[in-house]
């Protein structure tokens, strides 16, 4: 076992900015300055050699950043969550303990709840979330689902342009609010949604994280009114649902009234977190695997064409029900292929609890360590040409627990997998028998990476009737996608 302070091979400081030049690149361009490191170092490298980094961590003393990938590193951290800590994502800029200004602890719930906790207090949260994503109660959600993406649909026009970025968020933001706050919420809902988008892309500015201070002008002002904004809307309409007097069927509804065996419930503060949780991770990474598998399929004939065939033998133009979900396999290994090559959580952080062996050598407590899903996804030992699309693999494989974690693994795997799932192939079988994507020719496709992963600029398409044209949805591609997927 190699010891030293921080022993964690990586590259020297920048020469001009130091260690802060470091962090500048990885803020950036989080997957190209993982994937450098990974082919340098290995699948353990440190941001800067001998540490001293602190990007993500709440806790003062970070002796360093960390960077992993692989299946090894991946079981040794999902299987031992008490020495491998979870916290906000809105990390250091809200440390622990830190209640002095009514401001500041607007961030205490942002990207909070189930995330932010650990050991036994991580138990007890999902325990009292999950009856709310069970799956006879995500059942339950499906006519949801197809009413409001044939709504969307219906909005469509042949032969016109969509942002379908735009328009995944917007459909997927739909269908959280009526799961969530069901009939209620309204206008209030979703300005807390396009709050926390816009909060999302604030917080991996630059300046967010080398200038956090309280000023007019500063993205860490703009960050904390947003907080401040989503923290006021989200009480008004916890509020609302609890003056109503019924639990009712939707997610809050059940979250209000969920206890333990002793009849513990939430605190009026955890259920504000979880369920700006539930509102936030319920929209956005789906929206975004929705938008990645609409584009690899514009691009990709074959398999969009066998995919038809699939849903249109199946369903006759219909959408989808339970009992025929099972019947698509080919729906399902799109989805899988495409979130495998594409992941819309690209990256996990943990924080090191306590000094641990990882990979031969002693981690020193408080490190924090990232582990890349997106590399992990494409390793070439685990997926064969592994930035080729072929959905058609996933007909013949079984991945291992942690070679294919779109949804993490493990104490901490996504409590609304299932949900998001149903979801998927719920939208993706009514997009795709209605109508053929076809992307804006000379479109620049470049990776947006914050703690999701997004197309920059959105992805504008040419919607077109379902006409079985498939030759003439591919386009000649530039940006940084290339370096992604083999087009």
């Amino acid at each position: 076992m190699k010891q030293s302070a921080f022993p964690f091979p990586g590259p020297r400081p920048n020469r001009i900015l130091g260690r802060s030049g470091n962090i500048l690149q990885l803020l950036r361009d989080p997957l190209g300055v993982m994937g450098r490191l990974f082919e340098s170092y290995g699948p353990l490298a440190a941001l800067v050699a001998g540490g001293r980094t602190h990007f993500y961590s709440p806790l003062p003393d970070c002796p360093g950043t960390v960077f992993a990938c692989g299946t090894e590193q991946m079981r040794q951290v999902v299987t031992q969550p008490d020495l491998f800590h979870h916290y906000a994502a809105s990390g250091r800029l809200y440390p622990p303990g830190d209640d002095v200004s009514p401001r500041r602890r607007a961030l205490k719930h942002w990207g909070a709840g189930l995330f932010a906790v650990n050991g036994e207090e991580h138990r007890r949260h999902r325990r009292l979330m999950l009856p709310a994503l069970h799956k006879q109660r995500i059942a339950g959600y499906l006519p949801v689902m197809v009413e409001e993406t044939q709504r969307m649909l219906d909005r469509w026009r042949p032969d016109t342009r969509r942002d379908v970025q735009a328009d995944m968020v917007g459909l997927t933001m739909a269908i959280v609010l009526r799961s969530l706050f069901g009939a209620g919420g309204g206008e209030t809902a979703r300005r807390i949604g396009h709050a926390l988008e816009e909060s999302l892309q604030v917080l991996f500015k630059p300046a967010t994280t080398f200038l956090p201070f309280d000023l007019p002008g500063l993205p860490y002002h703009r960050f904390i009114n947003l907080a401040e904004e989503i923290d006021g809307e989200m009480r008004r309409l916890i509020a609302q649902k609890r003056a109503e007097g019924a639990a009712g069927e939707d997610m809050l509804g059940m979250l209000l009234a969920a206890h333990d065996e002793g009849g513990a419930r939430f605190t009026e503060e955890e259920l504000l977190a979880n369920v700006m949780l539930l509102f936030s991770a319920g929209h956005e990474t789906t929206a975004n695997a929705l938008t990645w598998a609409l584009f690899l399929l514009s691009q990709h004939p074959a398999a969009l064409a066998a995919l038809f065939d699939e849903l249109d033998g199946a369903l006759h133009d219909g959408a989808p029900d339970l009992e025929q979900l099972p019947a698509l396999p080919l729906l399902e290994g799109v989805i899988h292929e495409s979130m495998r090559l594409l992941p819309p959580v690209p990256w996990i952080p943990r924080v090191v609890a306590r000094p641990v062996e990882l990979g031969g050598y002693l981690c020193p407590a408080g490190t924090e360590l990232l582990f890349s899903i997106y590399h992990t996804h494409h390793l070439p030992e685990l997926y064969p040409e592994p930035q080729r699309f072929e959905p058609q693999r996933w007909l013949g494989i079984r991945p291992a627990p942690y070679e294919y974690v779109p949804f993490s693994a493990g104490s901490r795997t996504c409590i609304g997998a299932g949900f998001a799932m149903l979801e998927m192939k719920v939208v993706l079988a009514m997009i795709l028998q209605r109508f053929r994507l076809e992307l804006v020719p000379g479109w620049r496709v470049d990776r947006s990476v914050t703690a999701t992963l997004t197309p920059k600029g959105g992805l504008p398409v040419i919607v077109r009737e379902q006409d079985r044209q498939w030759g003439r949805g591919p386009a000649a591609l530039r940006g940084n996608i290339r370096e992604m997927v083999a087009l």
